[in-house]
Protein backbone atom coordinates (compact mmCIF):
# COMPACT_ATOMS: atom_id res chain seq x y z
CA UNK A 1 0.00 0.00 0.00
CA UNK A 2 1.26 3.48 -0.90
CA UNK A 3 2.25 6.03 1.74
CA UNK A 4 -0.61 8.33 0.72
CA UNK A 5 -3.11 5.50 1.20
CA UNK A 6 -1.66 4.71 4.62
CA UNK A 7 -1.95 8.40 5.54
CA UNK A 8 -5.59 8.47 4.46
CA UNK A 9 -6.53 5.40 6.49
CA UNK A 10 -4.56 6.86 9.38
CA UNK A 11 -6.73 10.00 9.28
CA UNK A 12 -9.86 7.86 9.19
CA UNK A 13 -8.59 5.96 12.25
CA UNK A 14 -7.91 9.26 14.03
CA UNK A 15 -11.48 10.40 13.28
CA UNK A 16 -12.91 7.18 14.74
CA UNK A 17 -10.67 7.51 17.82
CA UNK A 18 -11.79 11.12 18.39
CA UNK A 19 -15.41 10.07 18.00
CA UNK A 20 -15.06 7.25 20.55
CA UNK A 21 -13.33 9.53 23.07
CA UNK A 22 -15.84 12.39 22.75
CA UNK A 23 -19.00 10.33 22.31
CA UNK A 24 -20.02 10.32 26.03
CA UNK A 25 -19.72 14.13 26.16
CA UNK A 26 -21.81 14.85 23.08
CA UNK A 27 -25.48 15.94 23.33
CA UNK A 28 -28.29 13.65 22.19
CA UNK A 29 -28.77 15.74 19.04
CA UNK A 30 -25.74 16.68 16.91
CA UNK A 31 -25.74 19.61 14.47
CA UNK A 32 -25.55 18.15 10.96
CA UNK A 33 -26.35 20.95 8.53
CA UNK A 34 -25.75 24.70 8.29
CA UNK A 35 -27.55 27.14 6.00
CA UNK A 36 -25.97 29.80 3.77
CA UNK A 37 -25.76 32.19 6.76
CA UNK A 38 -23.79 29.63 8.77
CA UNK A 39 -26.73 28.85 11.07
CA UNK A 40 -27.67 25.31 12.08
CA UNK A 41 -30.84 24.07 10.39
CA UNK A 42 -30.48 20.31 10.79
CA UNK A 43 -29.67 17.76 13.50
CA UNK A 44 -29.24 14.00 13.80
CA UNK A 45 -29.06 11.50 16.68
CA UNK A 46 -25.81 11.37 18.61
CA UNK A 47 -24.52 8.07 17.19
CA UNK A 48 -24.86 9.15 13.58
CA UNK A 49 -23.76 12.69 14.34
CA UNK A 50 -20.50 11.40 15.79
CA UNK A 51 -19.76 8.45 13.51
CA UNK A 52 -21.35 9.29 10.17
CA UNK A 53 -18.37 11.29 8.94
CA UNK A 54 -15.76 8.64 9.88
CA UNK A 55 -17.89 5.95 8.21
CA UNK A 56 -18.26 8.03 5.03
CA UNK A 57 -14.52 8.73 5.10
CA UNK A 58 -13.80 5.00 5.36
CA UNK A 59 -15.94 4.29 2.30
CA UNK A 60 -14.28 7.10 0.34
CA UNK A 61 -10.83 5.84 1.34
CA UNK A 62 -11.65 2.41 -0.06
CA UNK A 63 -12.93 4.03 -3.27
CA UNK A 64 -9.82 6.16 -3.74
CA UNK A 65 -7.60 3.11 -3.25
CA UNK A 66 -9.64 1.15 -5.79
CA UNK A 67 -9.88 3.75 -8.58
CA UNK A 68 -6.25 3.68 -9.79
CA UNK A 69 -6.36 -0.11 -9.83
CA UNK A 70 -9.55 -0.64 -11.86
CA UNK A 71 -9.43 2.20 -14.39
CA UNK A 72 -8.90 0.79 -17.91
CA UNK A 73 -6.49 3.70 -18.45
CA UNK A 74 -4.62 3.16 -15.19
CA UNK A 75 -1.31 3.51 -17.04
CA UNK A 76 -2.25 7.16 -17.59
CA UNK A 77 -3.12 7.60 -13.91
CA UNK A 78 0.38 6.38 -13.06
CA UNK A 79 1.77 9.39 -14.97
CA UNK A 80 0.18 11.85 -12.51
CA UNK A 81 -0.15 9.57 -9.50
CA UNK A 82 1.79 11.85 -7.16
CA UNK A 83 -0.73 14.64 -7.78
CA UNK A 84 -3.63 12.25 -7.23
CA UNK A 85 -2.06 11.04 -3.99
CA UNK A 86 -1.68 14.65 -2.85
CA UNK A 87 -5.29 15.34 -3.74
CA UNK A 88 -6.72 12.46 -1.71
CA UNK A 89 -4.66 13.57 1.29
CA UNK A 90 -6.08 17.09 0.84
CA UNK A 91 -9.63 15.68 0.65
CA UNK A 92 -9.25 13.75 3.90
CA UNK A 93 -7.61 16.65 5.71
CA UNK A 94 -10.64 18.70 4.66
CA UNK A 95 -13.06 16.03 5.92
CA UNK A 96 -11.20 15.75 9.22
CA UNK A 97 -11.29 19.53 9.62
CA UNK A 98 -15.05 19.58 8.91
CA UNK A 99 -15.55 16.75 11.40
CA UNK A 100 -13.65 18.58 14.14
CA UNK A 101 -15.64 21.77 13.52
CA UNK A 102 -18.89 19.81 13.81
CA UNK A 103 -17.86 18.24 17.11
CA UNK A 104 -16.60 21.57 18.42
CA UNK A 105 -19.97 23.18 17.67
CA UNK A 106 -21.82 20.29 19.33
CA UNK A 107 -19.59 20.70 22.39
CA UNK A 108 -20.89 24.27 22.81
CA UNK A 109 -18.66 26.50 20.69
CA UNK A 110 -20.35 29.10 18.48
CA UNK A 111 -18.89 30.41 15.22
CA UNK A 112 -19.83 30.98 11.59
CA UNK A 113 -19.33 27.58 9.98
CA UNK A 114 -19.26 28.88 6.39
CA UNK A 115 -16.63 31.48 7.27
CA UNK A 116 -14.34 28.85 8.79
CA UNK A 117 -14.90 26.45 5.91
CA UNK A 118 -14.21 29.03 3.18
CA UNK A 119 -10.38 28.92 3.46
CA UNK A 120 -10.44 25.12 3.61
CA UNK A 121 -12.52 25.02 0.43
CA UNK A 122 -10.13 27.52 -1.12
CA UNK A 123 -7.06 25.37 -0.44
CA UNK A 124 -8.90 22.28 -1.67
CA UNK A 125 -9.92 24.03 -4.92
CA UNK A 126 -6.35 25.25 -5.40
CA UNK A 127 -4.94 21.75 -5.13
CA UNK A 128 -7.75 20.49 -7.35
CA UNK A 129 -6.39 22.91 -9.94
CA UNK A 130 -2.93 21.38 -9.60
CA UNK A 131 -4.38 17.88 -10.05
CA UNK A 132 -6.49 18.88 -13.04
CA UNK A 133 -3.57 20.62 -14.79
CA UNK A 134 -1.52 17.43 -14.57
CA UNK A 135 -4.23 14.79 -15.12
CA UNK A 136 -3.97 12.51 -18.14
CA UNK A 137 -6.99 10.98 -19.84
CA UNK A 138 -8.76 8.39 -17.69
CA UNK A 139 -12.29 7.38 -16.73
CA UNK A 140 -12.50 8.54 -13.10
CA UNK A 141 -10.33 11.61 -12.39
CA UNK A 142 -10.64 15.03 -14.01
CA UNK A 143 -13.08 16.93 -16.22
CA UNK A 144 -14.87 14.04 -17.89
CA UNK A 145 -17.11 15.02 -20.79
CA UNK A 146 -17.82 13.03 -23.97
CA UNK A 147 -15.39 15.36 -25.76
CA UNK A 148 -12.46 15.20 -23.35
CA UNK A 149 -12.77 11.42 -23.18
CA UNK A 150 -12.75 11.19 -26.98
CA UNK A 151 -9.62 13.23 -27.65
CA UNK A 152 -6.26 13.58 -25.93
CA UNK A 153 -5.91 17.07 -27.41
CA UNK A 154 -9.27 18.23 -26.07
CA UNK A 155 -8.49 16.62 -22.72
CA UNK A 156 -5.17 18.44 -22.43
CA UNK A 157 -6.51 21.85 -23.45
CA UNK A 158 -9.58 21.60 -21.25
CA UNK A 159 -7.58 20.48 -18.23
CA UNK A 160 -4.91 23.14 -18.59
CA UNK A 161 -7.64 25.79 -18.64
CA UNK A 162 -9.68 24.07 -15.93
CA UNK A 163 -6.66 23.87 -13.66
CA UNK A 164 -6.11 27.61 -13.84
CA UNK A 165 -9.81 28.25 -13.25
CA UNK A 166 -9.92 25.97 -10.19
CA UNK A 167 -6.95 27.84 -8.73
CA UNK A 168 -8.77 31.13 -9.28
CA UNK A 169 -11.86 29.63 -7.62
CA UNK A 170 -9.65 28.70 -4.66
CA UNK A 171 -8.43 32.26 -4.26
CA UNK A 172 -12.01 33.60 -4.39
CA UNK A 173 -13.15 31.04 -1.80
CA UNK A 174 -10.39 32.16 0.58
CA UNK A 175 -11.51 35.78 0.10
CA UNK A 176 -14.92 34.68 1.32
CA UNK A 177 -13.38 34.35 4.79
CA UNK A 178 -13.28 38.15 4.99
CA UNK A 179 -16.82 38.65 3.70
CA UNK A 180 -18.56 36.07 5.85
CA UNK A 181 -22.08 37.27 5.00
CA UNK A 182 -21.42 36.24 1.40
CA UNK A 183 -18.89 33.46 2.00
CA UNK A 184 -21.15 30.75 0.57
CA UNK A 185 -21.32 32.62 -2.75
CA UNK A 186 -17.54 33.04 -2.85
CA UNK A 187 -17.34 29.25 -2.56
CA UNK A 188 -20.19 28.05 -4.79
CA UNK A 189 -20.42 30.51 -7.67
CA UNK A 190 -16.81 30.19 -8.94
CA UNK A 191 -17.00 26.37 -8.91
CA UNK A 192 -20.29 26.38 -10.81
CA UNK A 193 -18.77 28.76 -13.36
CA UNK A 194 -15.72 26.50 -13.74
CA UNK A 195 -17.91 23.42 -14.25
CA UNK A 196 -20.17 25.01 -16.86
CA UNK A 197 -17.39 26.82 -18.72
CA UNK A 198 -15.10 23.79 -19.03
CA UNK A 199 -17.95 21.60 -20.31
CA UNK A 200 -18.84 24.16 -22.99
CA UNK A 201 -15.16 24.76 -23.78
CA UNK A 202 -14.49 21.05 -24.31
CA UNK A 203 -17.42 20.83 -26.72
CA UNK A 204 -16.21 23.69 -28.89
CA UNK A 205 -12.64 22.41 -28.81
CA UNK A 206 -13.85 19.03 -30.02
CA UNK A 207 -15.63 20.70 -32.95
CA UNK A 208 -12.19 21.73 -34.19
CA UNK A 209 -11.05 18.10 -34.44
CA UNK A 210 -12.15 17.43 -38.06
CA UNK A 211 -10.49 20.69 -39.15
CA UNK A 212 -7.33 19.70 -37.32
CA UNK A 213 -7.32 16.29 -39.04
CA UNK A 214 -7.93 17.88 -42.40
CA UNK A 215 -5.01 20.26 -41.98
CA UNK A 216 -2.69 17.33 -41.28
CA UNK A 217 -3.66 15.43 -44.42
Amino acid sequence: MRMAELAVFGMVLVAFAIGVCLYPQMPEQIASHWNAQGQVDGHMPRFWGVFQMPLISLGLAALFVLIPRIDPLKANIAKFRKYFDGFIIAIFLFLLYLYLLTLWWSAGARFNMIQLLAPAFGLLFWYCGILVENAKRNWFIGIKTPWTLSSDRVWEKTHKLGGKMFKAAGVLAILGTFFWQYAIWFVLVPVIVVAIYTIVYSYFEYQKEPKARGSRQ
